[in-house]
């Protein structure tokens, strides 16, 4: 890389901002079981001491996401929860509300023909975009699980119109600066129809609810083979592109480290938004977060792991030659558009991230200065005394 290249690159990475999930942190798996870690956070507070360290270390994730059934008993947590994040140096991010647990949700939650569930689901986003104003957030994060399992068994028609006409409620609520995201996902936990299955369906219930409301893209939430990079090229071109969960995925929604089984895929979702920018001169507004539940890996150190990943993607795709580029297109050479995003891709920008680093005051390798430091070993120790004083299991007690 020459100085140009580098100058490049610490320009764009001064631009990415990455928020981590406080779920991320804690003791998660799948529906076949958990693997616990000592280590692994309790309560609210360990999970903002954790993502603290994770922004200690690679100095671009200022913020962390809440999940409002799992880090908030009810709205008077609130303050506390902001004054302690403001002394650890973070703030708190996207607002994810949770209507999917609950039994009362077995056929749904604002698509449910009961009325009922229906009512208390809209309760609960209506809470969640009050504990947003609270913590000045300017995100409303919605992932439904409502859906069906056998042909017959609901009314997709209706049920889209439920769900519409209950997030326009919802809007309605929401501040002038509030946005709301709406997610998709295939199948999962419904297996024969999902009621936003979808960018395409995510966008036509955003579009109804209003200016407001925007698309966010899961990673991991899409078909085998699926070109997640034209979705995030048509949601720019239609100003509808809200978000990222980042993670990635070897078969379904698997909750993978980011780039840990295709990083062309995600350098390529990158240019996109790169490539968008040159030609307009927009710079769209995009929350990149991470959404990964990690069953087996040391939580903080996979989240650094998939920073990481994300910084060196994202300075690779500051590299593609956009004039050029443009050029071949108009031309129709396809092997030499081809090679402007292949030469991005394998250049070696970790002298340049190294670089960044240094002027940020950071360590050159974070996951190892992390490692140094000590912190997963006091945590861990810290973490299972108090456990034990709760009531609640350890993972080492099943040694």
């Amino acid at each position: 890389m020459n100085d140009k290249q580098t100058e490049r690159v610490i320009s764009a990475l001064d631009e990415l901002a990455i928020e981590t999930p406080s779920w991320g942190f804690a003791d998660t798996g799948t529906r076949f079981g958990k693997f616990l870690q000592d280590g692994a956070a309790i309560d609210i507070n360990d999970k903002m001491a954790d993502a603290a360290e994770v922004h200690r270390y690679t100095g671009c994730c200022p913020s962390m996401a809440v999940h409002v059934l799992w880090d908030f008993k009810d709205s008077k947590d609130v303050p506390s929860v902001i004054q302690a994040a403001e002394k650890l140096g973070i703030k708190l991010g996207a607002v994810n509300p949770n209507v999917f647990e609950g039994q009362l949700y077995k056929y749904g939650s604002v698509c449910n023909r009961d009325q009922t569930p229906r009512e208390d689901a809209k309760a609960h986003l209506l809470d969640s975009v009050e504990i947003a104003k609270q913590v000045s957030s300017r995100y409303l994060s919605l992932w439904f699980g409502d859906g069906s399992n056998y042909p017959g068994q609901a009314n997709i028609r209706w049920r889209k119109r439920a769900m519409t006409q209950c997030l326009q409620e919802v809007a309605g609520e929401m501040a002038a600066d509030q946005i709301m995201l709406v997610e998709y996902k295939p199948f999962e936990p419904a297996f024969y129809h999902t009621d936003l299955a979808d960018w395409g369906m995510a966008y036509l219930v955003a579009k109804a609810v209003g200016p407001k409301t925007k698309v966010i893209v899961d990673t991991g939430h899409h078909y085998q083979g699926q070109n997640v990079e034209q979705i995030v090229a048509w949601l720019l071109d239609e100003d509808m592109l809200g978000g990222f969960h980042f993670n990635d995925r070897r078969y379904a929604d698997d909750d993978l480290t980011l780039g840990s089984i295709d990083p062309y895929q995600v350098f390529r979702i990158f240019h996109e938004i790169l490539f968008f920018r040159w030609e307009t001169g927009k710079k769209p507004e995009i929350a990149y977060m991470i959404d990964q539940s990690h069953n087996d890996k040391n939580k903080i150190e996979a989240t650094i792991q998939t920073v990481c990943t994300a910084q060196e993607l994202y300075a690779k795709a500051a590299l593609v030659r956009h004039a050029e580029l443009t050029r071949f297109q108009e031309n129709n050479s396809e092997i030499d558009a081809e090679e402007c995003l292949r030469e991005a891709f394998f250049t070696d920008v970790r002298p340049a991230l190294i670089e960044w680093r240094k002027r940020h005051g950071l360590s050159p390798d974070p996951l190892r200065a992390f490692r140094e430091s000590g912190y997963t070993g006091r945590a861990a120790k810290e973490r299972k005394e108090r456990r034990i004083a709760l009531g609640i299991r350890a993972a080492s007690s099943y040694a």
